[in-house]
């Protein structure tokens, strides 16, 4: 068998291998495509045979209508609060840790370390009945402070256990040099170690946004009135008040609104998710 027979067939079966992802993606972009038609649309077209025709104009008023008669501007700007505050607990307490874990040696290390990796395998479900019992005695439900609180609890552990590869990769170099100039371990950390994170610390922050951003469950639990709730359960209540109102355009351009933020920070920061989950399997 040539070379070149060699190259045709593995050509061949990488091309194969690529036939499921195109599907996927067509699939994925006409579903995107449709509901976006759809959120322009009036309720009778979504429902007709003619709605990519738009015979009665694009209607932009579901937008409007839906940013404030159905309060999506009230759960955009909640849940825009718990993921900020959120991912910048995260990385300040997650940080930190896993620089200490990960350069210096203490008793106990290595049981953090474990304890921080067990903690990944818990289901949120499991926790879920004694912090709402703990959070009714205190009397803490529908309190935004209690939901950043839980957000940033439960990805602390993620948080260490990625960043832990990055710092460990880093060389022993920069911080001998640091402590010849006379920087403290502290001051090493927050202006050398940390900026040389710097790809870990970005995906790390888009991950966390893109999960506190889509969470449903532990909001739906903790967060009942409509003033703090984040946009997955006020989307969720808005499906279920269109059997009533039947505004299907504008339940439409509510989905839109609420997708196009991680949409967007895909988009423009794909090429860093991806350098930065591989950074950590390079030796620095």
């Amino acid at each position: 068998m040539t070379a070149k027979s060699i190259l045709n067939k593995r050509t061949f079966i990488s091309f194969l291998g690529y036939i499921p992802v195109l599907i996927w993606v067509i699939f994925t972009f006409v579903l995107i495509g449709w509901v976006f038609f759809a959120s322009l649309s009036t309720s009778s077209e979504i429902f007709s045979d003619h709605m990519f025709k738009f015979k009665s104009g694009f209607h932009f008023e579901n937008y409007v209508k839906a940013w404030k008669t159905q309060r999506v501007s009230v759960f955009f700007m909640n849940s825009l609060l718990y993921t900020v505050v959120s991912c910048t607990a995260i990385i300040l307490i997650a940080s930190p840790a896993a620089y200490v874990l990960s350069r210096y040696r203490f008793p106990g290390n290595v049981l953090f370390q474990n304890m921080f990796a067990a903690a990944l395998g818990i289901p949120a479900i499991m926790i879920i009945m004694p912090l709402f019992g703990i959070v009714s005695v205190l009397k803490l439900t529908n309190n935004r402070i209690l939901l950043m609180f839980l957000y940033t609890a439960m990805n602390v552990p993620f948080g260490v256990f990625y960043m832990l590869a990055f710092f460990k990769n880093l060389s022993f170099t920069y911080e001998e040099a640091a402590a010849i100039d006379g920087c403290s371990p502290i001051r090493t950390f927050w202006k050398i170690m940390l900026p040389l994170a710097q790809p870990g610390l970005v995906t790390l922050t888009i991950f966390n946004f893109i999960s506190i951003w889509n969470e449903y469950f532990m909001s739906l639990i903790f967060a009942n009135r409509t003033n703090v709730r984040p946009v997955a359960v006020g989307l969720y209540n808005m499906i279920q008040s269109m059997r009533y109102t039947g505004d299907w355009g504008g339940m439409f351009a509510s989905v839109v609104i609420v997708f196009m933020p991680t949409f967007i920070l895909y988009i423009f920061l794909s090429d860093r998710i991806i350098k930065g989950v591989t950074a950590g399997a390079i030796k620095g």
